[in-house]
């Protein structure tokens, strides 16, 4: 087994068409996702641990308001904001995720609280935010979290409900920010965090949160999926590729493969993922446009994506 390391990550799928993606937005994305690379890279090559790279990888994603979680997450269609987040450490299948959260500056944060304070997996809404409190994380004001954009869309999508019309926008139920990371140890590591869908119901809870379904890490691989994620619920999609490799003995491009287009397109799951396994293989299938992504393995040149 190699003691190289490897990390992926991504800032949602299908979340932009080619025709509305300016110079500007392009190379403010690259930048983000390379940023978001540098951090959990950092953190593997002085010899840490997976989890603690994707922590950093995703608190830099969350830092951005260009990806749908913390500083740019959407809105509910009450106009407010609800954050969904998770990690998993691989090793020991530890994990810890938060859902309905508003307040903490990187709910991926709240969500490794959760697993690191509690004997819990999943904590929501007010008993989240407390215990991120208690944990003395960084708490933003509502303003922190505006972006003019995301609000625009809500108002968009709200004009279109009340004409009992749909978006044809996929951006509109897409958007999630996350890391999956091989350490020199051979640990794998997942973490994703999300703001939900533009105008989603207050309270609704999405794949990020669920364990095996947006995210997952274990002995095998490490996944974090980003797309309609009522679909990647039904269908289990993280769990559903480590079960592939563990029992059919897929390949980790075999298994995401089979997930993202034979599983997840046909029933209406639109979007994407990012995988990696054990010997430090890196998959980032999608089936929707395109999928804001990027990856790096040991000392190799960092890749940024988007279509």
């Amino acid at each position: 087994m190699t003691d190289t390391f490897a990390l992926a990550v991504h800032g949602g799928a299908g979340t932009i068409g080619r025709a509305a993606l300016t110079p500007d937005i392009e190379r403010a994305t690259h930048a983000g996702l390379a940023r978001a690379l540098e951090a959990g890279a950092a953190v593997l090559r002085d010899g840490g641990a997976a989890l603690d790279a994707v922590t950093a990888a995703v608190c830099a994603l969350e830092d951005e308001p260009l990806f749908n979680a913390g500083r740019g997450a959407v809105f509910t269609s009450a106009g407010r904001h609800e954050m969904d987040a998770a990690v998993m450490n691989g090793a020991d299948r530890r994990a810890g995720a938060v859902a309905g959260l508003f307040g903490p500056r990187n709910p991926v944060r709240a969500a490794r609280a959760v697993m690191e304070r509690t004997p819990h997996v999943v904590l929501i809404g007010e008993a989240a935010e407390r215990l991120a409190r208690d944990a003395g994380l960084p708490f933003e004001e509502a303003g922190y979290f505006f972006t003019q954009k995301r609000w625009d869309a809500l108002q968009e999508t709200l004009a279109l409900r009340a004409r009992g019309e749909t978006s044809k926008d996929a951006s509109v139920r897409h958007g999630t920010v996350g890391a999956v990371a091989r350490d020199r140890l051979g640990n794998l590591a997942a973490a994703t965090s999300t703001g939900g869908m533009t105008g989603k119901a207050p309270g609704r809870v999405g794949d990020t949160p669920v364990i095996g379904a947006g995210t997952l890490a274990d002995d095998v691989c490490a996944v974090s999926g980003t797309g309609h994620g009522e679909v990647f619920i039904r269908f289990g999609a993280a769990a559903e590729i480590s079960a592939r490799m563990r029992h059919l003995g897929e390949s980790l491009d075999m298994a995401t493969a089979h997930v993202v287009h034979r599983i997840l397109a046909p029933n209406d799951g639109s979007g994407g993922l990012i995988a990696v396994d054990r010997h430090g293989n890196v998959a980032l299938p999608f089936n929707s446009e395109g999928m804001y992504r990027g990856y790096v393995k040991g000392d190799g040149t960092p890749v940024t994506s988007i279509f």
